[in-house]
């Protein structure tokens, strides 16, 4: 890898620590990214093999990235063998490989969070979907402690607690007997089996032998276990990450990792990335402003060499239709100033996801295209992953999170214990669910009629496929379906499942276009998906089944339109935008204040990142809204801006001139002097 000119001093020393633990505190829109792929490039020069390096990230989309620009640097052969995962894909390939010296079975379930909230139900006894929920959340965060259910019943604070910590220890039984884990499972599984485990500790140590963790702010306390595990006494890692950008506490992250790193790691070599390669000067001056009333565990101020730029505007409006209406006519306004800029290039950020219904309504008068970022898309409805088990396991029977799905929805007498002993059956003769049903010898391990029900599933399965492979055009598309869902009488199972009679409608009206969008695929009807018109061939139902994910994927797919994006501040961070409005920055807003939650400094701290990551997602203009009477439940209520308003010295930054900024001026004047000071040439005619 030859030398990259573009590094600034401050990243090239990051690429070239190799020697111990360094810690790279990486500011908004510094070039993290950047340095973690020279870096990787720096690593093989130094005799590292591709497989022996692991980058580890939060999201999907951002480890693809991170491969991307790796092919680019260091080519794709090299490329191909590194370890650029989440946290949670590098859980399952630990798992894949070693998951039988926990009793894991070759092919065991992941189960999704509808899965999860299913199982809980049952775990306790309840047809209450938001209780099963608020467990669900409780056991996430307990497990992002490290806590199994004995540990969490200890630590419960209230009633509430102590029948979640009961319900936890259940779900881990029905989880163990159906060899299935779920997403906290795929961190906690591998720490603790790293914990315990010497041998299969040193194999891993001795595999990774270099880790470099993006958005370390994001970690939980069990993942800087597992990296602790990975790296152990060599500490070959580099955690990239910014204390000013933590915003996940509520999911259990937690900046006590940052601390830790110094104090665990005596030598760890802190290395500050403070140029802003995004933002102009008027808006990271507001920002280090507003994160400067923060406690810092390490100094950091962002600067630009991209000049001043405009000024950051404070926009006053009435109440949240008139924000919606300044919004718009902001976008139309700075697209003819700019006639280079497009709709994406537009970003309406806001605290709470309520906040974007009015500007959707906005959007769509002005007849502005738009998406809200975060939302719940069709295909994440729960009736809809109902039906789309079901499909997948016609497709691939050796599904298993999706044969338990469709097994237990609806209900049809098949329980936990019955579930639970095929897992075990499977699991000792190491096939499938759906296969272990029509073992010969499954009847040694349940009781006949458990054997029965499950044979009788397993041929509705088989009959379903068979007329699904045989059936094409719309109408007897649409036939087959409906008879399907009468079989396994799913409106009945929508309407006992609800207390709202009006929500189970909506949901079944939901099927109704689910069994629609089919028929018509199935009859070769023009399709209009994520903005693309098309006919399609003329398909059978299982056809259209195989590919359900290929279809999922395009009817979502929208980042290459030309929309504005509605976004929660939660989502926004990672992204970027030329021009961006913070909606309704005032007190109880931003910061979020809930009415039956006592404020804490903690609390006020994190909102003031979460205010400081929506400033620099900024580029070219930020524009921040202030109402001065808000709507709260059926009444308007006197607007108070918020305190991170009067934190920006918005007045004083104008004033301000960054040092940098005064010595560029001050080389300019005298290259200018210069030029008036030498004899002029002669004009020539």
């Amino acid at each position: 890898m030859s030398e990259a000119p573009s590094l600034n001093p401050a990243q090239m020393a990051a690429v070239h620590h190799l020697d111990g633990p360094c810690l790279v505190l990486a500011g908004a829109g510094s070039g993290k990214t950047r340095v973690i792929t020279h870096k990787i490039g720096r690593l093989l020069e130094a005799g590292y093999a591709p497989g022996q390096i692991a980058a580890i990230t939060f999201t999907n989309k951002a480890a693809q990235e991170m491969r991307e620009r790796a092919k680019e640097l260091i080519g794709g052969k090299a490329a191909k063998n590194l370890v650029i995962s989440t946290f949670h894909s590098l859980g399952v390939r630990l798992l894949r490989a070693e998951g039988a010296r926990l009793g894991l079975k070759d092919k065991f379930s992941i189960l999704g969070g509808d899965d999860v909230v299913g199982i809980l139900k049952d775990a306790g006894g309840t047809t209450d979907v938001n209780m099963a929920r608020r467990w669900q959340w409780t056991i996430s965060l307990w497990k992002n402690q490290g806590l199994d259910s004995d540990q969490a019943a200890t630590a419960a604070l209230d009633d509430d607690e102590r029948v979640a910590a009961v319900v936890m220890k259940r779900y881990e039984e029905r989880l163990a007997a159906y060899q299935a884990v779920d997403f906290d499972d795929l961190i906690g599984m591998p720490h603790r089996l790293l914990q315990r485990d010497e041998e299969c500790r040193t194999k891993w140590q001795n595999t990774l032998r270099y880790v470099l963790v993006d958005e370390y702010q994001d970690t939980n306390a069990i993942q800087y276990e597992l990296l602790k595990s990975l790296v152990g006494e060599r500490a070959m890692f580099t955690a990239v990450g910014d204390d000013d950008q933590s915003i996940y506490g509520w999911r259990g992250a937690t900046i006590e990792n940052l601390r830790r790193l110094p104090q665990e790691y005596p030598a760890l070599k802190v290395i500050p990335l403070e140029q802003n390669y995004r933002s102009t000067g008027f808006i990271l001056r507001a920002a280090n402003c507003v994160i400067g009333n923060n406690p810092k565990l390490f100094d950091k101020k962002l600067w630009s060499a991209f000049g001043d730029g405009d000024p950051v505007a404070l926009v006053e409006c009435d109440n949240e239709e008139h924000e919606a209406e300044r919004a718009v006519a902001r976008i139309n306004s700075i697209r003819s100033q700019y006639p280079d800029a497009a709709y994406k290039d537009f970003a309406i950020l806001y605290r709470a996801n309520h906040q974007a219904r009015v500007f959707e309504k906005a959007l769509r008068k002005a007849n502005i295209p738009y998406k809200v970022s975060g939302g719940q898309s069709f295909f994440e409805r729960t009736e809809i992953r109902d039906l789309c088990a079901w499909l997948r396991l016609l497709v691939n029977n050796d599904d298993d999170p999706a044969f338990l799905r469709a097994v237990t929805t609806p209900k049809r007498g098949i329980g936990h214990t019955t579930l639970g002993a095929l897992g075990e059956f499977s699991g000792k003769w190491k096939v499938s669910l759906f296969e272990a049903l029509f073992a010969e010898s499954l009847g040694t391990a349940m009781k006949p009629a458990a054997v029965a029900s499950l044979h009788e599933f397993g041929r509705m399965v088989n009959d379903l496929e068979y007329r699904a492979r045989h059936t094409s055009g719309s109408e007897d598309a649409k036939a087959l379906l409906m008879g399907w869902l009468k079989d396994i009488d799913y409106e009945k199972h929508l309407y006992e499942g609800d207390d709202s009679e009006k929500v189970a409608a909506g949901r079944w009206s939901n099927v109704m276009d689910f069994v629609d969008w089919i028929a018509r695929r199935c009859g070769g009807e023009i399709e209009n998906d994520g903005g693309m018109s098309f006919e399609t061939e003329r398909q059978t139902v299982l056809d259209v089944a195989q590919t359900i994910s290929v279809i999922i994927s395009l009817a979502e797919r929208s980042d290459e339109q030309d929309q504005v994006t509605l976004s929660t501040l939660h989502a926004s961070k990672g992204l970027e935008w030329p021009h961006v409005v913070l909606a309704g920055v005032n007190e109880g807003l931003l910061p979020f204040r809930s009415e039956d939650e006592e404020t804490t400094p903690q609390h006020i701290e994190e909102e003031r990142r979460l205010m400081y990551v929506g400033i620099t997602r900024a580029r070219r203009t930020l524009a921040v809204d202030v109402l001065r009477r808000r709507k709260k439940g059926r009444e308007f209520v006197p607007g108070v801006p918020s305190r991170f308003i009067a934190e920006m010295k918005l007045d004083e930054v104008k004033e301000q001139v960054d040092p940098r900024e005064k010595l560029k001026a001050l080389r300019a004047a005298a290259a200018a002097r210069a030029s008036i000071a030498k004899p002029e040439e002669p004009e020539t005619a």
